[in-house]
């Protein structure tokens, strides 16, 4: 009797791990991490938005650990498609594979640092946004959903989801040299969008309404979206550099 309990326990175990393994391949997403440790970036980050030599690991400034990202755009620095532009970028893209669901709960958190001599300026300036995927790069309106941005001294989170941009906080405390602890939670949706954010564990931004871009404007019915974090900027005769560590992204049942 002993011996048959102890197998039906062991088949009962190993049908909870089987289980427990096709809910990590087919349920939610599982958790990604990334303390920038390694010597080149890791496989969830994609490199085709900046020229070679604008990121690199160091281990100057970090947050935790021993290394962190460092991002570098220098005047010209502009990627093929958007030579001849007034575009000039160093960015980090998301692997298609770590792309937000609609109508999902994700949490994102992550570290920036913006050194002490940060150039201040007027022009447009991005340094993390989240994007609603257009596959045919024909879409309007075509700007982030969700924006972070550092213009003429201030912190901005900006939201467009229609022809006009809400601005959902504004500081113009300064930020520059220490790190900015970023967490959102989101979920992106055309009806029941939601953005919740803290900057260093204090509440920022509570939204809840429309965070998708209508299927009108060239958009998908069921749409993704990818998260970006570097620098994104109109022409401009400044150096910029700044750092990235601890990221943390995770799908969740309910906030």
């Amino acid at each position: 009797m002993r011996l048959r309990a102890k197998m039906k326990k062991m088949g009962l175990l190993f049908i909870a791990c089987i289980i427990a393994q096709f809910s990590c391949q087919w349920g939610r997403d599982p958790i990604t991490y990334d303390g920038f440790e390694t010597e080149t970036l890791s496989s969830i980050w994609k490199s085709r938005y900046f020229i070679p030599g604008a990121v690199d690991m160091q281990s100057g400034i970090v947050r935790a650990g021993k290394k962190a990202v460092r991002i570098v755009l220098r005047p010209g620095d502009q990627i093929d498609k958007e030579k001849g532009t007034i575009l000039e970028r160093a960015e980090v893209l998301q692997a298609r594979r770590m792309w937000a669901r609609e109508d999902l709960n994700y949490s994102y958190s992550f570290s920036m640092f913006l050194p002490n001599n940060f150039p201040i300026t007027s022009t447009r300036l991005v340094i993390a946004q989240w994007k609603q995927n257009c596959p045919g790069d024909n879409c309007y309106p075509d700007n982030p959903t969700l924006a972070v941005r550092y213009i003429a001294h201030e912190l901005l989170v900006t939201h467009k989801v229609k022809a006009e941009e809400d601005v959902l906080y504004r500081s113009s405390n300064e930020i520059r040299g220490r790190w900015l602890d970023f967490r959102f939670h989101l979920r992106f949706s055309k009806q029941d969008g939601l953005v919740k954010a803290w900057l260093n564990n204090e509440a920022i931004i509570d939204y809840q309404g429309p965070n998708a871009y209508q299927a009108s404007g060239g958009y998908p019915e069921r749409n993704r979206f990818y998260f970006k974090f570097g620098i994104y900027r109109d022409r401009s005769p400044e150096t910029m550099m700044l750092y990235v560590d601890e990221f943390r992204r995770e799908e969740v049942v309910r906030f």
